[in-house]
């Protein structure tokens, strides 16, 4: 069993806390173990969701560390009106509720804030929240790019991409994936920013055996392809990755962006940045690397762990 009371004052002394007000309000990691940086807590993640510290195990840990680390934390955060616990390595990922100013009154879903941006997270129905926060930059790129483009997004899930999208004033965006759970979380996450949803389109879509379907509102000028590295009868990211990549030319247009996005620690025996290198330079040569997207400096990794964001140009 993993000893947090040992390693509990390295984990307090590398906490990426909120410095102002404004960062107070901000959806945001402070402690990453899972980059395999600090010994010994490689399985503890911790997330302020205003006003809620996550605390999310991927290996159990005794009650005694437990309710110490929630002590520390409290302290660091005073504004935090409740403390949850997620057992990551259990099946299902449930969370307890280790502290609370009001028990009587548990929080299934909350509204957080990234940026200007407004987002509905789930606690305790699923073990992810319907938000990536290792994406911050990433959506924010998107933002930042997607001014009068034609975006497709892949794997969309709750559609994050797609928001930072339309607020950065896309043509259209069309969010395909295979929950119709999480798009309808991605449409409230679109009129939680007011954003009007005539130009987004949702669609529950087998993405492999579709293709024909995601030509049909092409050419897009923006790509974002973010797949799970493997889902149970869907994606085998291994083996499917390529039959994306050999497609771009049928519904990319000519100079467009893609987004490409991998977080895996191996693929091949390939490290998954260089799986996706390779893959890109086999199936799709005409696309030119341009920049890579770092996630924020709180997802400190060793071992090559993390998402990884490689940004393509179509230069014929």
């Amino acid at each position: 069993m993993p000893d947090l009371i040992t390693n509990l004052s390295v984990l307090l002394d590398n906490l990426h806390l909120p410095t102002n007000s404004s960062e107070l309000e901000q959806a945001q990691r402070i402690f990453h173990g899972r980059g395999h940086a600090y010994e010994g807590l490689h399985h503890v993640t911790i997330d302020w969701l205003p006003p809620i510290i996550l605390i999310t195990l991927f290996a159990k840990e005794s009650t005694t560390a437990i309710d110490e680390l929630a002590a520390e934390l409290r302290k660091k955060l005073p504004d935090a009106k409740k403390v949850l616990l997620q057992h990551r390595y259990l099946s299902h990922g449930p969370i307890d509720e280790i502290y609370s100013d009001d028990p009587s009154n548990p929080v299934q879903r909350l509204e957080v804030l990234e940026g200007n941006l407004k987002f509905q997270i789930t606690l305790g129905k699923a073990r992810n929240t319907g938000l990536f926060l290792d994406m911050r930059n990433g959506r924010q790129w998107v933002k930042q790019h997607s001014h009068g483009k034609r975006i497709l997004n892949l794997f969309s899930y709750t559609c994050g991409f797609s928001v930072a999208a339309i607020e950065g004033r896309a043509k259209s965006v069309l969010n395909i994936d295979m929950s119709s759970a999480a798009l309808n979380i991605g449409r409230t996450n679109h009129r939680l920013n007011n954003h009007d949803l005539d130009n987004v389109r949702f669609q529950k879509l087998d993405i492999f055996k579709s293709f024909s379907r995601i030509r049909k509102y092409s050419p897009y000028d923006l790509l974002i392809c973010d797949p799970p590295t493997i889902q149970k009868g869907s994606v085998d990211i291994a083996k499917d990755y390529a039959k994306i990549i050999r497609r771009l030319d049928s519904f990319m247009d000519f100079d467009s962006q893609l987004m490409m996005c991998i977080n895996a620690t191996q693929i091949e025996g390939e490290s998954s940045k260089e799986f996706l290198l390779s893959k890109m330079e086999e199936f799709a040569p005409n696309y030119q690397l341009i920049e890579e997207i770092k996630p924020p400096t709180v997802y400190k990794e060793t071992q090559g762990r993390g998402v990884k964001i490689l940004i393509y140009r179509r230069f014929s």
